[in-house]
């Protein structure tokens, strides 16, 4: 082996490398709507909703290319919600999903604010009375956007300042507001009652189980360290979960983790992509900070954690060719072009260089943009 060539990677890495492409349908058969792959995936983040959306039509399947319009039509549709859910950061979540799983997560995320709400000087009775004051003017489906919120909270004598953003939060994560259609082409704001059908109510410990399995059946194989990563839930409570669903999920142990999946979900690719050119908060990578895809030597972000965002970049991401990891990309999306710039690995082959440039076209057209390659 030369200098610059990399370490294979283990036989036993690359069939849960392998496995997770497929179960999250990069590598099988692609789902029919962007709303399915957010129930497959149960939670999917997205603080830059551009990328989020292009990690959504990157596994839907179908004859034509999904755009960034057919997604967002779901959005406006109410087939997709876009809220503070699971963690202090947005998601997509389905609206049959969204009740459960606030009532499931929310208690232990707002236990960590409050230093936060010391800081702002937010006590129950001014939250109360802000939250009161955000009911009425969102009713009878009066969206608005953060901008208009400000200036027609302070008309109605409720004074938030700078504390507007989290009296938002607050409302996301008690369930009271979640994201409308969008307002001019910004994030909207509506009443939960009002834009998401009623739900039935599961007790806690339903409730766990489920996203217990839901996180396992859409990520795995996966290990109970990145489920506790990408939710509120502590380990105490999500291994009694496993307890209860029992033989609905298997579990093996790869480099010394126990990694669960469900093995009714699909395993084996159907498509090989030439590349895949995935945001910098897909699920596929940014969910696992032990077994990720390994990187070339010489990789742009080495020595930087994998599973982690590992840029400041929102528009940025990775460059997988089958399960190595091969460089970084930043795309551009202007009026009438997409600019992908490619920052391979100087071990990166002629091959790879030639699959991510065919890879690179699937970012074309979700943004029905020609597209510009620029390489380093």
């Amino acid at each position: 082996m030369s200098a610059l060539s990399a370490p294979p990677v283990p036989a036993p890495v690359r069939r849960v490398l392998t496995r997770r492409l497929a179960t999250q349908r990069l590598t099988s058969a692609g789902l029919t709507s962007a709303a399915e792959v957010v129930r497959l995936l149960c939670c999917v983040q997205s603080q830059e909703p551009l990328s989020a959306s292009y990690s959504l039509g990157l596994r839907i399947g179908g004859r034509r290319p999904t755009t960034l319009e057919t997604v967002r039509a779901e959005i406006d549709a109410g087939a997709i919600i876009r809220t503070h859910i699971l963690r202090p950061t947005w998601h997509f979540v389905a609206p049959e999903d969204l009740r459960w799983i606030l009532a499931a997560t929310s208690p232990k995320v707002e236990q960590g604010m409050a230093g936060r709400h010391r800081q702002l000087e937010l006590d129950e009775r001014t939250i109360g009375r802000a939250l009161e004051g955000l009911t009425e003017l969102l009713a009878g489906k009066n969206y608005r956007t953060r901008k208009q919120l400000g200036p027609e909270m302070t008309e109605h004598g409720i004074d938030v300042g700078e504390r507007l953003g989290h009296i938002l939060f607050l409302a996301e994560m008690r369930g009271l507001i979640c994201s409308s259609p969008m307002i001019g082409g910004q994030h909207g704001y509506a009443l939960i009652d009002e834009w998401v059908a009623p739900a039935p109510e599961l007790d806690a410990q339903e409730a766990t189980a489920r996203l217990v399995y839901r996180f396992f059946a859409g990520h795995g194989p996966a290990s109970v360290d990145d489920l506790v990563r990408w939710c509120a839930l502590t380990k105490g409570q999500i291994r009694p979960a496993l307890e209860a669903i029992g033989d609905g999920l298997e579990r093996i142990e790869v480099d010394g983790d126990e990694l669960w999946f469900d093995p009714n979900i699909p395993a084996r690719p159907s498509r090989r992509p030439e590349a895949l050119l995935l945001p910098v908060f897909d699920e596929a990578t940014l969910t696992y900070p032990r077994i990720n895809f390994p990187r070339l030597d010489g990789h742009p972000l080495a020595g930087r954690p994998t599973g982690s965002a590992a840029s400041s970049d929102l528009a940025s991401g990775a460059v997988l060719v089958d399960t190595e990891n091969v460089g970084r990309y930043t795309r551009t999306v202007g009026p009438k072009s997409v600019t992908v710039r490619i920052q391979f690995a100087p071990t990166a082959t002629a091959e790879h260089r030639e699959r991510a440039r065919i890879g690179a076209q699937a970012i074309g057209a979700f943004h029905g943009r020609p597209i510009t390659i620029e390489e380093s």
